[in-house]
């Protein structure tokens, strides 16, 4: 039996229902219910319980979003580049995990969504007066799977909601296939390359400070750029970092927010970075003084200015930090001296809900167990070394 269902949106190939009735005696009747189960269910996706589109239950429930608006901005791209294109204008009630699984599959082939022709890459989308940069051949290249998860992270919610307004009886999205996700690679600099980058950022003794605090409390970047004086407390036996709001781009401008966790927490310092940040901060008073100027307590513990009264850009000690590691030939980045503070504590035998406290991870230090699990077990076998080594002596064997 074979019913024709109308086209893929996604792949825009014919869509056929088919099914296998085996010979036998009942086998017209079974063919009859086949070919009405087969009508029913094509009348259902073209004649879903609802007139909306995919693209205008995104639209209102982005609308309603009470998440980050980093991921706010992100999961509108992802609806305006992978989504709508292809299953904007399919009705909600007609969604299936067929046609999920086909959008995964095309955001797995190509970033651009070519229509697989040879031809010139264009450098913009947009109206533009061609040059060298569009002479290049066009290469496909598939969206990670990180980034694929995301889309079915923003179908999923999307339709969870329509399920509440009654738009549909059951979320599609839940019987889908995304990629699974990729496995964790922190990837941290090694303790050599780190002395190395500790040495070349202090030949400017305050980018050493922030880059030496990375490294030690594996704040995050915008956590450091929105650190105060007054959330400092550098008085002796006290020594923490009070983190508690983050510099970040909200619709295109800097603006001082939560943080990602929603969650404040205090970071105890060792004494070496205590003493680091004593310097720093005499060092800025010093400054501020000779030009008659006076720090007060809410001025920015890492700035740029006189009167330390603006923060540091994330993205200006991203690219700074990306120029040094090419100075000195080292593959890494500036998020990845988080990695460093943590896989160090692994090592070292601090339990990983500790560790999870210091860099914010929520869920009790899952998420820490999932990305340094490598580290987790290579500390696990040198506890058993150092517990081995600690055993008393061994009764002697009897022998028979």
């Amino acid at each position: 039996m074979r019913a024709y269902a109308g086209v893929d949106p996604v792949t825009g190939q014919r869509h056929d229902l088919v099914a296998i009735i085996p010979p036998g005696p009942d086998a017209k009747r079974e063919a009859k219910r086949t070919l009405d189960r087969f009508l029913h269910e094509i009348a259902e996706k073209r004649n879903p319980r609802t007139s909306a589109t995919v693209d205008q239950l995104l639209t209102r429930y982005l609308d309603q979003f009470d998440g980050a608006p980093n991921t706010l901005t992100i999961y509108r791209s992802y609806m305006r580049n992978h989504v709508s294109p292809f299953i904007g204008h399919v009705k909600v009630g007609a969604l299936d995990a067929e046609i999920l699984d086909a959008l995964y599959a095309e955001l797995r082939r190509c970033r651009l969504h070519c229509n697989g022709k040879r031809g010139p890459q264009h450098w913009s989308r947009h109206e533009h007066a061609c040059d060298r940069r569009c002479a290049r051949p066009h290469v496909c290249r598939p969206l990670g799977a990180s980034v694929v998860r995301h889309v079915h992270f923003l179908l999923s919610g999307a339709f969870e909601r329509a399920v509440r307004w009654r738009w549909v009886g059951i979320n599609p999205v839940t019987m889908a296939s995304p990629p699974p996700a990729p496995r964790p690679n922190p990837q941290p600099p090694s303790p050599r390359e780190a002395a190395r980058i500790v040495e070349e950022s202090w030949k400017d003794p305050d980018w050493g400070a922030l880059v030496w605090t990375a490294m030690t409390t594996g704040a995050r970047r915008g956590e450091l750029c929105a650190l105060r004086l007054h959330s400092v407390d550098l008085d002796e036996g006290r020594e923490t970092l009070w983190l508690r709001r983050a510099i970040r781009k909200e619709h295109g401008v800097l603006v001082e927010a939560e943080l990602k966790t929603h969650q404040q927490r205090r970071v105890a310092l060792d004494a070496e970075t205590a003493e680091i940040l004593r310097e720093h901060v005499d060092r800025a008073r010093t400054r501020a003084r000779s030009l008659g100027l006076n720090l007060p307590a809410d001025a920015f513990l890492f700035s740029g200015s006189p009167d330390s009264s603006t923060s540091p850009i994330p993205d200006s000690v991203t690219q700074r930090y990306d120029r040094l590691a090419v100075r000195l030939g080292i593959a890494t980045t500036f998020h990845r001296l988080r990695h460093y503070s943590a896989t160090e504590l692994i090592a070292a035998g601090v339990d990983p809900r500790t560790v999870a406290g210091r860099l914010g991870h929520g869920g009790g230090g899952t998420t820490t167990l999932k990305t340094y699990s490598a580290w987790v077990s290579e500390a696990d076998q040198r506890a058993a070394r150092s517990l081995g080594g600690r055993m008393p002596k061994r009764p002697p064997t009897r022998r028979e």
